[in-house]
């Protein structure tokens, strides 16, 4: 039997604007949130700059990214999978 480690992080699913960068996506993550005042639900994105070390994401593709120590002056984020 195997055990699967809690590893206590955050995971974001989103979609993928850019694949230009080497071994690096731009994933835009979408939310909805409701106005305070309003009550009307908004959606809310925002771009995370993950590690794809396969070079293996096209654009439009919707991916699981998790976050980790940081990689470069901007990437914190890893693929985990391609769904």
């Amino acid at each position: 039997m195997t055990e699967e480690k809690k590893s206590g992080r955050r995971r974001l699913v989103g979609t993928v604007v850019s694949d230009k960068m080497d071994k690096t996506i731009t994933v835009r993550v979408e939310r909805r949130v409701q106005h305070a005042r309003y009550r009307k639900y908004i959606t809310q994105h925002k771009t995370y700059k993950a590690h794809d070390e396969g070079n293996s994401c096209q654009v439009d593709d919707v991916v699981v990214i998790e976050e980790s120590r940081p990689l470069s002056k901007h990437k914190r984020w890893v693929l985990i999978e391609k769904r």
